[in-house]
């Protein structure tokens, strides 16, 4: 049987069967959770005065420009720690030693060959015999010796982009700058959650046997959810992983003996031989064990630093 109608709606006009019956749809929202029907944002700049988004390389490479370096950086070898004391106060501040052996710069990529700028620098020095016949051409091509370390430093445009060939000393780095390290950690190995993750673990009594150090549940177990979450923390292999520590100050340069220190502790593994070169000390921690590899450049969230520019230096 059809539904009854009230009387009232018999009586109504045209105009007011339009103005009772077109009502704006409103939108509901359930607590299912597939039945949420909520407005999506919107993938444009539509307010006043906003930019137009636009999805070119180059604009990209224009927006990426404000975090990008003027210069190119340098790589280092993380040669150990140690602590400096201001004569005036007698505060000691813990800094690491970074070393730079031989750095070179080996070639450019620009962004009309390859889509951006960027300096290839290469440190250290590598018997021929252990390099491959394509590497032994690209040194060779450019007159320079096997590097140990190969890197790629980005910069901002053309400007930042030293000769190939010219070293980069540790007079670099100028005293009181800021600078990034990035750096792999030390490796610990498959780790279980309580190391990896601090987990507190389980009781150690009231039933509880042999599951300890244990995770517990790895998720729900009934309904939609009846699955394992991606990003649920679990053991695993913890450590050597790349990590970049930000605002580390400059507190001594050698340009002698090559040293760079800065301030606080580096963590890096020790798989490099010492060598007489370039050093650093920085103020700050430098993620890897004694002997890792240090990538070094101009702060990205600091003020630039008043040091020379390629054309001036």
């Amino acid at each position: 049987m059809s539904p009854r109608l009230s009387g009232k709606l018999f009586g109504l006009s045209a105009s007011a069967w339009d103005t009772q019956l077109s009502v704006p749809r409103i939108t509901t929202r359930s607590f299912g959770i597939k039945s949420l029907n909520t407005p999506k944002p919107s993938r444009f700049n539509i307010g006043p005065g906003l930019p137009v988004l636009e999805s070119t390389s180059t604009a990209a490479l224009r927006r990426k420009a404000f975090s990008l370096p003027l210069r190119t950086g340098a790589i280092a070898i993380k040669k150990g720690m140690t602590a400096i004391f201001d004569p005036e106060t007698g505060k000691r501040t813990p800094c690491t030693v970074l070393q730079l052996d031989r750095v070179e710069v080996l070639s450019h990529k620009t962004r009309q060959k390859h889509g951006y700028f960027a300096v290839q620098v290469g440190a250290g020095w590598r018997h021929p015999s252990n390099v491959t016949k394509a590497m032994l051409g690209h040194f060779a091509a450019n007159g320079l010796s096997p590097k140990r370390d190969i890197f790629e430093f980005r910069v901002k445009d053309e400007s930042g982009l030293l000769p190939v060939g010219e070293s980069i000393p540790a007079t670099w780095f100028q005293l009181g700058q800021y600078v990034d390290a990035r750096s792999n950690t030390k490796g610990k190995g498959f780790a279980g959650v309580m190391k990896r993750h601090g987990f507190g673990g389980q009781d150690r009594s009231h039933g509880v046997s042999l599951t300890h150090r244990s995770m517990g549940s790895a998720g729900p177990s009934q309904g939609g959810g009846s699955r394992v979450y991606p990003g649920k923390k679990m053991a695993g292999n913890m450590g050597n992983t790349q990590n970049t520590l930000q605002n580390l100050k400059v507190l001594q340069v050698d340009a002698e003996a090559g040293i760079v220190v800065v301030s606080g502790m580096l963590e890096a593994p020790n798989v490099h031989p010492c060598g007489s070169s370039a050093n650093t000390l920085t103020l700050g921690s430098v993620s890897g064990p004694k002997g890792c590899v240090v990538r070094l450049q101009d702060a990205v969230k600091k003020p630039w630093p008043e040091v020379p520019t390629p054309e001036s230096a």
